[in-house]
């Protein structure tokens, strides 16, 4: 059974760990089970591997001791949206290049690594992906953005940088369409165990969308959206599937399954925040899955991340934005001294939490919303 959350735990003081019967190789931290240090994902959340060979007084120990010095609710719920909105699946049988799952979904509430103060919710093990349509109550500006959270492929922060930034875009005139895609291990993700980044075989977060794109250019009428003026914004490893799909729009990775994937599936407009998984770390040099596929028909692009991003270096926008560049694409790059990684758009002390007025002014100025 895997757990990825933020542990602040009083008992092992370590901050990734692997409780592992009878795995005497490594060092003894608690005095009623083994625990040796594995490395961080993405976004710098601990997580706890507990093996189903423990014997279950011990594995009963070790799950109190997890949901007592971790901050969360012991109690697994499948995500759903605020009451008015409803979620429905992208695909209409099953779904392209199933992976084995992982478990059941499951919705956990942090609250002690808060955000701006607050809690936020994480979604873990997702097989079956959704999109949920957020529509603008009063001025409709026929724009429409399709959100992808973050959480390193391996899990979604589905408030945090999903939910608050569609409420935001609806008041703004703005369709927001919040992508529940397939996690975990469904884009390039850091392995602990191997301690390098790994590319699946199949990168089925993309898939996920690439078909939801199509969904809502072929809905435009019906949703009263521009089908010329679909963008997309994502964070950290939502920025890197933004860039994927900025890139990876001239075929569909999976076969059509009906009218809606004979639509075009390319953004007219790119937002990456805090993005990951672009540059090569080796080098200062772009992903080369991104780098090949760059042309001039590669979406407008606004890219925002701070210097100070200990999870995904500035280098992933930097390296990103000078390819972009190079190939006449319009990209717009802010970047500050402080402000870290994985805020969404909670405002705090940092400029950078300013960015959603920067999108709206960047917006207006390719043409998206009138001014």
């Amino acid at each position: 059974m895997w757990c990825r959350r933020p542990l602040k735990c009083t008992v092992n003081q370590c901050r990734v760990a692997r409780i592992n019967k009878g795995d005497s190789s490594q060092s003894l931290k608690h005095p009623s089970f083994f625990i040796f240090e594995l490395g961080v994902f993405d976004r710098s959340r601990p997580f706890v591997i507990i093996t189903t060979e423990m014997n279950p007084l011990i594995l009963a120990l070790a799950l109190s001791t997890v949901f007592a010095c971790g901050g969360l609710s012991a109690q697994t719920r499948t995500w759903q949206p605020s009451p008015g909105h409803t979620q429905v699946p992208i695909w209409p049988g099953a779904v392209p290049d199933a992976q084995p799952a992982t478990g059941l979904e499951d919705a956990t509430t942090v609250t002690n690594s808060l955000v701006a103060g607050r809690p936020w919710v994480l979604v873990d093990n997702v097989s079956r992906p959704t999109m949920t349509v957020y529509s603008p109550k009063g001025t409709n500006t026929s724009v429409a953005v399709v959100v992808f959270p973050g959480g390193g492929y391996w899990e979604l922060a589905i408030d945090l940088e999903g939910t608050e930034v569609c409420d935001w875009l609806t008041s703004k005139g703005i369709t927001g369409v919040l992508l529940k895609y397939r996690v975990p291990l469904s884009g390039p993700h850091w392995d602990p165990q191997l301690k390098r980044h790994v590319t699946p075989k199949a990168p089925i977060a993309l898939e996920d969308a690439q078909r939801t794109v199509g969904l809502v250019r072929f809905h435009a009428a019906e949703w009263h959206i521009d089908p010329h003026k679909i963008g997309v914004l994502g964070f950290s490893a939502g920025g890197h599937l933004v860039a994927a799909m900025s890139t990876h729009f001239e075929r569909r990775l999976y076969p059509a399954v009906d009218e809606a994937d004979k639509e075009s599936c390319r953004p007219d407009f790119a937002v990456a925040l805090y993005p990951g998984h672009l540059w090569t770390d080796t080098k200062f040099e772009l992903n080369p899955d991104i780098a090949t596929h760059i042309t001039s028909q590669t979406s407008p692009t606004f890219l925002l991340q701070n210097e100070d991003d200990h999870v995904d270096s500035v280098n992933d926008s930097l390296v990103y934005y000078m390819a972009l560049k190079n190939a006449g694409v319009p990209v717009e790059l802010h970047s500050y001294a402080q402000g870290g990684h994985a805020f969404g758009l909670r405002p705090t002390k940092f400029p950078a939490t300013r960015w959603p007025q920067l999108v709206e002014t960047w917006l207006r100025t390719i043409g998206m919303i009138r001014e």
